[in-house]
């Protein structure tokens, strides 16, 4: 099988809520996603999606992912997309660094090789651990009042994990956790997420007002120091997220005991080639995942399903359902949630079929 042709979409995702805002001011209403198309000499296409979360969040952003795909596009034509490692070591050779712009790349492939494979792609990366899997709701950066209603509201949807957007003021953030925990019950887990808000002193400040109160930290400062820092003056389990973006970053961290749990990002690591492998070294150092991507539609949901379902469900802390928080949908197929979970589809590769009708015409296409 050989690639004769690569295309993509691009797409406007509007929030559900109107807006999602997290620390230090920052917001999004729409998200700009793109979708990619590959197509091979077998008559057989496979797609990916990558969507990051706006230029204020990790060195990526749309019309970055898209502009690198016109630049990779060409020098993968001809090769074998069901070769998952060749193709990343291409991608690595023609483009340094940039994993987002190979992201939905790879996840094309992958949903090829399942589809060549008469497999889901699930199975492809593990196998299928249980009916299916957890999920959070994320929580807008609102007053705490508003927040905790929030939490109740998706919570009698089935929620059951929250992550709660923190890392403004600390006085406030600490009336966040606590209204939040209030109406919880035990069991429920709540999860605190600065997204590298605050300075190191005031991440003190909160670790020690809530010191008693069932939540977990996460990613609390902008750098890695700063963030063990504050983990080694503090008993609360503790999440790294933004600076998890390759496995030296996860070997380092279980090196110095910096974390409890790891977000991995499919799109922040290139790709579920690279995602597998962070996953992997987790599940092999004992650590616990929140396997998930910076936002996204139907087909990046569906691939995250595949990665979270093939986990074994002791080291799978929990995913998401992004698609849920958008009003718009893009493919056919995608799971969707059921009392605060969802499953990966057993259909062959991804389990997806985009809307033509809604991505409209392709952006841009290279080869036949």
């Amino acid at each position: 099988m050989k690639i004769t042709g690569l295309k993509f979409y691009q797409v406007d995702l509007p929030l559900a809520e109107g807006n999602y805002s997290w620390s230090e001011g920052k917001s999004v209403d729409v998200f700009d996603s793109t979708v990619v198309q590959i197509d091979t000499d077998a008559g057989i296409s496979g797609y990916g999606e990558v969507c990051p979360l706006g230029p204020v969040y990790l060195p990526a952003y749309a019309a970055g992912a898209r502009a690198g795909i016109v630049e990779l596009g060409p020098q993968l034509i001809g090769r074998d997309p069901t070769q998952l490692i060749a193709i990343n070591q291409t991608m690595d050779r023609v483009m340094k660094g940039h994993p987002y712009v190979k992201s939905a790349i790879d996840m094309a492939c992958w949903d090829l090789l399942g589809k060549v494979a008469g497999l889901p792609v699930c199975t492809l990366l593990g196998g299928r651990f249980g009916d299916d899997v957890v999920l959070y709701r994320a929580i807008s950066q609102r007053p705490a009042a508003e927040m905790a209603e929030n939490v109740a509201g998706y919570r009698a949807e089935g929620y059951r994990r929250f992550q709660l957007k923190v890392g403004g003021r600390p006085d406030d953030d600490i009336q966040r956790i606590r209204a939040v925990r209030d109406i919880l019950e035990p069991g429920d887990k709540l999860i605190a997420d600065a997204n590298t808000g605050w300075l190191m002193h005031e991440a003190m400040r909160v670790v020690g007002a809530v010191a008693d109160v069932d939540v977990y930290i996460e990613q609390p400062c902008a750098t890695y120091q700063q963030c063990l820092s504050v983990r080694r003056h503090t008993n609360l389990p503790f999440v790294l997220d933004e600076v998890i973006d390759s496995v030296d970053a996860i070997l380092k961290g279980a090196a110095d005991q910096a974390m409890d749990v790891v977000n991995i990002k499919i799109s922040k690591f290139g790709g579920l080639t690279k995602a597998k492998q962070a996953r992997d070294l987790c599940v092999s150092l004992g650590i616990a995942m929140t396997l998930e991507d910076s936002w996204g539609g139907d087909i990046i949901t569906a691939a995250i399903s595949h990665l979270a379902h093939s986990t074994p469900t002791e080291y799978l802390f929990t995913s998401t359902d992004f698609n849920s928080y958008v009003t718009q949908s893009i493919a056919d197929g995608a799971p969707h949630r059921d009392n605060g979970r969802m499953a990966a589809s057993t259909a062959p590769g991804l389990g997806i079929e985009p809307k033509f009708d809604v991505l409209g015409d392709p952006k841009w296409a290279c080869g036949g």
